[in-house]
């Protein structure tokens, strides 16, 4: 299958960006969903629901035959999610729990084509250092943690708080590229230059 008929049924950039990164062209139609945590939910399968629910209303908005890949991630610390902050305070209680703690990241990625649902969840566990108050506050104000599941991103300036990571990287930016490129090859898209298995 072509990689454009592809579509990234999300509106983050770090994805679209990922996905770019294996050299795969799509086209990105965010969706909308209730992102509300059920009663007790875990926070695995919270990521692997949100996912699998942003795939299929995806798949209802394009034509049979589209390929549609939706993710999500969970930013865990034990069985509490932190979700995106609602305001600079929020963002620096998340910090501040998270400081000198090691949590876990969750990001499960779907894929849907007509009635076929494929998943994957890549789990990665990700050890903060003690941080200053003056660290969460600079960091905090920079807005760089508003929009971010944790109240951080660890692509950028929060990259400095990480002290061990086990597992994804690229999952922990928000699609694990090792996980998505299995996903797609189940249906019938390879990642450009890995097609033909041969020596370069």
């Amino acid at each position: 299958m072509d990689s454009l008929n592809l579509v990234l049924a999300s509106a983050s950039p770090r994805r679209r960006q990922l996905l770019a990164s294996l050299g795969l062209a799509c086209e990105v139609a965010p969706t909308h969903i209730d992102e509300t945590p059920l009663p007790g939910e875990d926070p695995a399968d919270y990521a692997r629901r949100l996912a699998a629910e942003k795939a299929v209303a995806g798949a209802a908005r394009h034509p049979p035959g589209r390929l549609l890949l939706a993710a999500d991630t969970v930013v865990a610390l034990g069985r509490e999610i932190l979700g995106k902050p609602a305001d600079e305070q929020d963002a620096a209680r998340m910090l501040r729990r998270l400081s000198g703690r090691t949590h876990e990241v969750h990001t499960a990625v779907a894929a849907r084509q007509d009635d076929s649902t494929a998943m994957r969840l890549a789990t990665t566990e990700v050890t903060f250092r003690s941080l200053r108050d003056s660290e969460i506050e600079a960091y905090v104000g920079s807005g760089e943690p508003l929009d971010k599941a944790g109240a951080y991103g660890i692509q950028g300036v929060a990259a400095i708080f990480v002290t061990r990571l086990s597992g994804s990287y690229s999952g922990v930016v928000g699609l694990p590229l090792c996980e998505t490129a299995e996903l797609l090859r189940e249906f019938g898209v390879e990642v450009p230059g890995l097609a033909t298995g041969g020596d370069a």
